[in-house]
């Protein structure tokens, strides 16, 4: 299996949570401005796509996108969902509002020769967001007592939030540093060379 990642994208949620759950896999890095991975690949040619993440499972087949590959990182490792009977729904809407309104968020700050106004817009949105979340976050993680795949995609989000003058909400910013320490979370960020 390999997952096919750029250096502080999206991609390292699926990485994160890839060591949580004790699914071995490869990793090779893919420059985005090229199109090229580490071992000089096409990446077109591999996800016409074009960005990341991609994973290839070793039947061949590849999923994209982090709702569909954290899912299915879930479906292989049960403890990193929610129990109960809504337990999966909560799971993915969680996932899909992390996807479709916090991670779209900050789409500004990744795109060349956007104006300061933009970025301001895109500051108060993904604050917007995330205070959202932080509203119903406790002592735990984003849906309760213990880690789900939901928890590595909100980390990464979170990453980019300080460098773009994004500030947490308090119970984010503890959220954060607890997600941090976490051994898996750790052994991801250095293998990405990322200092969070």
């Amino acid at each position: 299996m390999k997952l096919y990642y750029a250096i502080g994208a999206c991609s390292l949620a699926d990485r994160i949570a890839l060591a949580e759950a004790g699914i071995a896999c490869e990793f090779e890095r893919v420059d985005l401005h090229t199109r090229t991975t580490e071992t000089g690949a096409d990446y077109a040619a591999i996800n016409p796509k074009g960005y990341v993440p991609a994973l290839v499972l070793d039947s061949g087949e590849m999923i994209t996108e982090n709702i569909a590959i954290l899912s299915w990182i879930a479906e292989q490792s049960p403890k990193l969902r929610p129990e109960g009977p809504l337990g999966w729904f909560r799971l993915l809407e969680a996932l899909a509002y992390i996807s479709t309104e916090v991670h779209k968020s900050f789409h500004a700050f990744f795109v060349p020769d956007v104006t300061e106004e933009a970025k301001d817009k895109a500051r108060a949105l993904a604050s917007l967001r995330l205070e959202y979340l932080a509203a119903s976050l406790g002592d735990g993680f984003l849906l309760g007592p213990d880690l789900t795949v939901a928890d590595p995609y909100l980390f990464v989000i979170m990453t980019w939030a300080r460098p773009n003058g994004v500030v947490l909400p308090a119970p984010l910013a503890a959220y954060f540093e607890r997600m941090k320490a976490r051994p898996a979370v750790a052994a991801a960020l250095a293998s990405e060379g990322l200092q969070v």
